[in-house]
């Protein structure tokens, strides 16, 4: 099949006395964010062009569609379609989700405590099929305090632009105006009598707060707070004692809170501590007191109290630890429970507020695992909660735990219902000596049968971006390919925040080519351990893993047999330098300011992916992106695929395919996701030689 090949038109492109030419940066519409909410304006030969690249993938791939749909069944297979969460006990009801065999989305349900009737308050697939359209993203679900509004947010594109809606539960009829673009997210006020969202700009940033009285007109909606600074964004919730919201206007690295009273019938929020750049803090309150929670002069946080929210002065709480990641806390009359992140494990600590005896929550003899606390019901006044687990081999479990007891009670287990048996499979904690001296942990899951003689393929998977650790879970997904002997290798590199915040900060702005050297490091030290051998490796990485996944394989292609770069921030020289997209000016103390700073510049000018493709043989690549997609413009990959199939000088695969009803987190509904996931894995074994 002849292979795509996209119109050059040669713009001459300058920067800090750089030049540089740049033969697909047409591809970018002046007016993207238009097309991202109606494709109808997306120019035609780039459509034309993108309809091409998909017709050639699905034809090198035809000869997987048959192991697609075994890969789709045995992923489905692994899950309990008809399934139901645990419920949540609010004033009067039980609430809980649940899933259906024939669905892909979830239901909402609840009953009247002491009853045993259930209602069904929403449908996510009646409402799509009501809606007729293919993409069906919610936003947010929320029941009011009172029981008595549901309120949710749709976006149907994918391009993350949400309208909320309201309607009364027992009618089934909106109560009041849609309310469009919108950030998706929904706090109601306890008297039921308003709803406060956050408002998009013309750059899709969410910069204002509102409050809109339900059953009254949105143009009547009442503007409480608005962000100047174009580069941060705000958010509002509720505290713990229900008594203060708190908006929250920040950056990825600096933050800054206003507070008011939930009985302020006109609210007018007030500052609690002045932004100071690199300092992140949020508050909360409970029993009277205020909790801070800050890494003011503490790199990995600490908490302080205080009981008065406008005092100068707060007393520690919860002294910082190095490297040790100190969580926020969660609240209950008699109980105080916190979490601690070390080398990429997490801790859970509770402790008695009549003793002031505080311990560890031990959840399982293994070492390595994922846990979560949550709550049980609205009502702080008990010692029960649900504590959660789950490891690479190990399907979450989920306890009912009585804090005062200690005794847990099974309530919950993940159910395989194909079978699955954790005995089967090892998981080991291994740690890699970077570069420069520092260790990398990694998280290996694989089968018990698979030998480690250096023959086995290996998954690379990475991310190390904005602070997000990289959780040591369970995912059923993930059996497919380490069934066929392909070992699951999660490395927790720098940019991510295992091992704390210096360990983010070692990644990002100037210190970034780390993230993609731990990665590289990781990569090679598999390879020394036999786990695996050169030209044996699929890296993968989505979004700004994507980047990584770019910068590696321009640096290092003769490591790996392929590349899986989902929806990959790859043109990141252009977007950063273009103050008008949505992420860009919120995004310079995560990797810089090239256009006002020569030293960021020629920074990332020096790794970003799109710049540095080379005259050299590449590994096979798999591509995916979406038309939709707001946080990387799908002309990223489009101009990374152009030029990539300009320069490589092999025969391996080069395929992109573009979702052309999708936003970032690709196909809705559990059959979509399944789908993507199935042609990903085909793509992993074909090049595996695993088919």
């Amino acid at each position: 099949m002849k292979i795509p090949q996209l119109s050059k038109k040669s713009e001459t492109k300058s920067c800090h006395n750089v030049t540089w030419t740049d033969d697909y940066s047409w591809v970018h519409q002046k007016n993207i964010l238009e097309v991202l909410k109606d494709s109808s304006k997306l120019l035609p030969e780039v459509r034309k062009y993108l309809e091409e690249e998909n017709k050639y993938t699905e034809f090198h791939l035809k000869d997987t569609k048959e192991f697609q749909k075994t890969l789709f069944n045995e992923i489905k297979g692994r899950i309990k379609l008809d399934d139901e969460s645990l419920p949540f006990k609010d004033k009067n009801y039980e609430y809980w989700t649940k899933t259906t065999k024939k669905g892909n989305y979830s239901i909402k349900c609840r009953k009247k405590i002491g009853t045993d009737e259930v209602e069904e308050i929403w449908n996510g697939d009646k409402e799509k099929s009501k809606l007729k359209t293919e993409y069906f993203g919610v936003g947010d679900l929320e029941v009011s305090y009172n029981d008595k509004f549901l309120a949710y947010s749709l976006d149907l594109k994918g391009s993350e632009y949400f309208t909320i809606y309201v309607r009364d539960i027992k009618t089934g009829k909106l109560v009041t105006e849609k309310i469009e673009n919108t950030s998706g997210s929904i706090n109601f006020s306890l008297d039921d009598q308003y709803i406060f969202y956050s408002k998009l700009d013309e750059n899709h940033r969410p910069r204002s707060i509102f409050r809109h009285q339900i059953g009254s007109s949105v143009n009547e909606d009442l503007l409480i707070f608005e962000e100047k600074t174009k580069a941060f964004t705000v958010s509002i919730g509720i505290s713990s004692d229900e008594k203060y919201y708190f908006i929250n206007s920040s950056d990825h690295n600096t933050s800054e809170k206003y507070y008011f009273s939930i009985d302020e019938k006109k609210p007018e929020p007030k500052l609690i501590q002045q932004r100071k750049k690199g300092i992140i803090y949020s508050v909360n309150s409970w029993d009277g007191n205020f909790y801070m929670h800050t890494n003011e002069d503490a790199e990995d946080f600490k908490i302080l109290i205080s009981s008065n929210i406008e005092s100068k002065v707060w007393e520690t709480y919860i002294p910082s630890q190095s490297e040790t990641m100190i969580g926020n806390l969660t609240f209950l009359n008699n109980w105080q429970i916190r979490s601690e992140l070390r080398n990429a494990l997490d801790k859970i600590y509770v402790k008695n507020l009549k003793t002031n005896k505080e311990e560890e929550i031990i959840f399982t003899e293994e070492t390595v695992y994922d846990s979560s606390v949550s709550l049980m019901q609205r009502d702080r006044n008990t010692d029960d909660i649900y504590i959660s687990y789950s490891t690479p081999k190990t399907p979450s479990r989920t306890f009912i735990y009585n804090l005062k007891t200690k005794e847990k009670k099974l309530v919950k287990e993940q159910i395989i219902p194909s079978g699955h048996n954790s005995n089967d499979y090892i998981v080991e904690r291994l740690e890699c000596e970077g570069h420069d001296g520092r260790i990398i942990p990694l998280t290996i899951t694989r089968k018990k049968s698979t030998k480690l003689d250096g023959n086995s393929n290996l998954l690379l998977y990475g991310y190390g971006s904005y602070g997000n650790s990289m959780w040591p879970s369970f995912s059923s997904t993930r059996l497919s390919l380490i069934n066929r002997d392909i070992i699951w290798a999660t490395a927790h590199i720098r940019g991510g925040m295992e091992r704390g915040m210096k360990w983010w900060k070692e990644g990002k702005l100037l210190n970034k080519k780390n993230t993609f050297q731990d990665y590289i490091s990781c990569a090679k030290f598999l390879i020394d351990k036999k786990y695996t051998s050169k030209k044996k490796i699929v890296g993968m990485g989505g979004s700004a893993g994507g980047l990584l996944m770019g910068a590696v394989v321009n640096e290092k292609p003769d490591l790996f047999l392929g590349m899986i770069m989902a929806v990959p921030f790859v043109d990141s020289l252009t977007t950063n330098l273009d103050h008008s997209l949505p992420l860009t000016i919120g995004e310079f103390d995560e990797f810089g300011n090239a256009k006002d700073n020569k030293e960021h510049f020629d920074y990332i000018y020096s790794y970003a992916p799109y710049n540095n493709i080379k005259k050299m043989d590449y590994p096979n690549i798999l591509i995916t992106t979406s038309l939709s997609d707001n946080r990387v413009l799908f002309d990223e990959p489009l101009k990374f695929t152009a030029k990539l199939r300009d320069n490589k000088t092999d025969n391996n695969l080069l395929l992109l395919k573009t979702e052309m009803n999708a936003g970032h987190g690709g196909k809705s509904g559990r059959d979509g996701i399944i789908e993507e996931i199935a042609f990903d894995y085909a793509f992993i074994c074909k090049i595996a030689k695993k088919i």
